[in-house]
């Protein structure tokens, strides 16, 4: 072979190998890839389902606790309505009964008053008086008026027919005679009085207070004679008692033995004055509670303040002071008798007269069947 035979290039091979087909893997990725994206809607559905199926669950969870609140409310509600009725109802049982009885009781207070007799009323009447004369000694502290009582019971005991009274008109004619042998006690005058002392006391003046001057004060014994000789003076007489009625108003002579009491201040005399009307108007509730060591105490006190602090040449104040030790000998709580034994005694008669007519009606009943 030549040289360029040599230099010329290799031949090649001009046939192809055939190419590998990848149609089925790209079929096989979009079929997955379909199949992913339908299974996330799928699951994104289903969320979404589970989401709302849970909302609306919740929704009918709080419905429920709702009915079931309202239902209980209204529950208990109509028990309490119910047990209110009941009560209501109850009471109207009650009342009904109280009424009946009321009307059984006063059917056989009629019944037995229409078998009553005259002597009965008469009795009946007496123990209400005996009654009203015991209240109005023990309660009122009134002797008149428990006197009185007990002279309208003694005339009604009169009046009715019974023997069996002598016991109780007995015990009464005692203590009537009890009654009398009391002094009364005028409590109404009394009060009054003190009423008219209190009135007394809020016209007191300043004039009528102790002045500073007035205890321990030495007259002269020189001008007392020269007032009771008799004739004119001369003028050496006059000049000297000219001067020792200026060295009098100038100079005061005072008994150091005897305590001398200050001056009142405007203050000091209006308190004084009520201090006084305080101790009279406790004076008056003692007389009207019949309270003796209450009032012998007020009007010791208001007598020491008038001493103390007034004037008694002053005569509003001597009145007064003269008023108040009357007032001060008064007994407004006297010793009171016993006066319920005839109550007693009465009330045993009536006990036996009704347990006699039970007697009778028993018998009358047996002889009749």
């Amino acid at each position: 072979m030549t040289e360029t035979t040599k230099q010329l290039p290799v031949p090649t091979d001009n046939d192809k190998t055939p190419r590998q087909k990848v149609w089925p893997a790209w079929a096989i990725a979009i079929v997955a890839l379909i199949c992913v994206v339908l299974l996330a809607l799928w699951n994104w559905q289903q969320w979404h389902t589970s989401q709302a199926t849970a909302q609306t669950l919740e929704r009918l969870q709080q419905d429920t606790a709702r009915l079931e609140d309202l239902y209980g409310n209204s529950g208990n509600q109509q028990s309490r309505r119910l047990e209110n009725l009941e009560d209501k109802l109850s009471s109207q049982r009650e009342l009904i009964a109280t009424q009946q009885r009321q009307i059984d009781h006063n059917a056989r207070e009629l019944l037995e008053a229409g078998n009553r007799t005259r002597t009965d009323w008469l009795l009946a009447e007496a123990e209400y008086l005996l009654r009203i004369a015991n209240q109005r000694l023990l309660i009122e502290k009134d002797i008149t008026g428990a006197l009185s009582a007990l002279k309208a019971a003694d005339e009604v005991l009169t009046e009715s027919d019974d023997v069996g009274v002598y016991p109780v008109r007995e015990q009464l004619a005692r203590e009537i005679l009890s009654l009398k042998s009391i002094e009364g006690v005028d409590r109404t005058g009394l009060y009054l009085t003190l009423e008219a002392a209190i009135d007394s006391v809020n016209q007191l003046t300043d004039q009528a207070l102790i002045s500073e001057q007035a205890p321990g004060f030495i007259p002269s014994a020189q001008s007392e004679e020269s007032s009771e000789q008799g004739g004119e003076p001369g003028w050496l007489t006059r000049g000297w008692q000219k001067l020792k009625s200026t060295l009098m108003q100038v100079v005061v002579v005072r008994r150091m033995d005897e305590s001398v009491k200050p001056l009142l201040s405007p203050d000091q005399s209006a308190y004084a004055r009520l201090n006084l009307q305080l101790m009279l108007e406790e004076a008056e509730m003692a007389v009207l509670r019949g309270n003796q060591p209450l009032y012998k105490r007020a009007l010791t006190k208001a007598r020491t303040a008038i001493d103390d602090w007034y004037d008694e040449t002053n005569p509003r104040v001597g009145a007064l002071a003269d008023s108040l030790e009357e007032l001060a000998a008064r007994n407004v709580a006297p010793d009171l008798p016993d006066i319920s034994k005839s109550l007693d005694l009465l009330k045993e008669r009536l006990a036996g007269r009704h347990d006699g007519d039970n007697g009778n009606k028993e018998a009358n009943g047996g002889n009749n069947s």
